[in-house]
């Protein structure tokens, strides 16, 4: 992506109330967005129906306005790139599911999670998608040289069998994929060991956060994705896609986690640790940029 012009983004999810994490992260996103004279938006990744509220998403806004972030596009103020909220973005997932059924890089997995954690021989990580058996992972290969896909357009999902399955794309199994982190150097994972085949689509109708995470990236232009160390396991499965979409994938920059007092990351469930919270209690936006290792502004 060099000689690019540079374009940042901030991409939380109205799940639940920021925390210090978040605040974290996203003033390191700002930070490198200023460094880089480029531009910053912010993404609203509201996908998660269920979960998702209104009252998050307004308390999102005025959160990151309070602790000291600023943003040139998004959803409150427009943009080129419009809509800045995922839930108004599907025929853009779509489009890319269509290709990807063309180029057979995905196939239909009627397997429930239950079944796939029953499957595994250790256990994992519990905020990352277990590795997936290849139950319904069909016998041809991946790619252009196998089976044909059916050629669907952008309004495709319609024609698709009735019953619901998932959707999950075909890892490379034994190759390895690798990226220069622009924090932590060089990473790297093997497929169908380190994870395998993941869901792109779901049976409910809706992407999965990997396809809509690089889908929206790429629209938007995005040239560096600033985000926390818990998502590298994403990042390796979002690097197949962008390959398998034929579309140049952005830096990467993963910043360290914060913990709890007993080393747990924060989550949104600590209210004790959001950023309204930490407003509530008196504490100021310089006093947290202090304790990020930031100079206030």
């Amino acid at each position: 992506m060099s000689g690019l012009a540079y374009r940042g983004r901030l991409a939380p999810s109205p799940t639940g109330f920021l925390h210090l994490g978040h605040g974290r992260t996203f003033w390191i996103a700002q930070a490198r967005a200023a460094a880089h004279n480029g531009t910053l938006i912010l993404r609203n990744d509201d996908l998660d129906g269920a979960r998702c509220r209104a009252p998050f998403v307004d308390a999102m806004l005025e959160d990151l306005r309070w602790v000291g972030l600023s943003w040139s596009e998004g959803p409150d103020c427009g943009g080129p790139f419009a809509p800045y909220n995922q839930s108004q973005r599907l025929p853009h997932y779509q489009a890319a599911f269509a290709r990807l059924r063309r180029a057979n890089a995905i196939y239909p997995c009627t397997c429930s999670r239950q079944e796939v954690l029953r499957a595994l021989s250790a256990p994992h990580p519990e905020d990352d998608e277990p590795l997936y058996s290849g139950k319904c992972r069909p016998a041809d290969s991946p790619g252009t040289s196998g089976t044909p896909g059916t050629d669907l357009d952008s309004a495709g999902l319609a024609a698709l069998p009735a019953a619901p399955v998932n959707w999950r794309f075909r890892v490379p199994y034994g190759q390895s994929i690798s990226f220069l982190d622009q924090a932590l150097g060089q990473c790297a994972q093997v497929a169908g060991r380190d994870f395998g085949d993941f869901l792109v689509w779901r049976k409910d109708g809706a992407p999965s956060y990997q396809l809509a995470c690089v889908v929206d990236d790429a629209a938007m232009g995005i040239t560096e994705v600033v985000r926390g160390e818990d998502l590298i396991p994403s990042t390796f499965r979002q690097i197949l896609l962008y390959e398998a979409l034929g579309i140049a994938r952005p830096e990467f920059y993963h910043c360290p986690l914060l913990n709890d007092s007993e080393g747990k990351r924060l989550a949104k469930r600590h209210d004790a640790a959001s950023l309204r919270a930490q407003r509530a209690q008196g504490i100021s936006p310089a006093a947290l940029q202090r304790g990020w290792g930031c100079r206030s502004a």
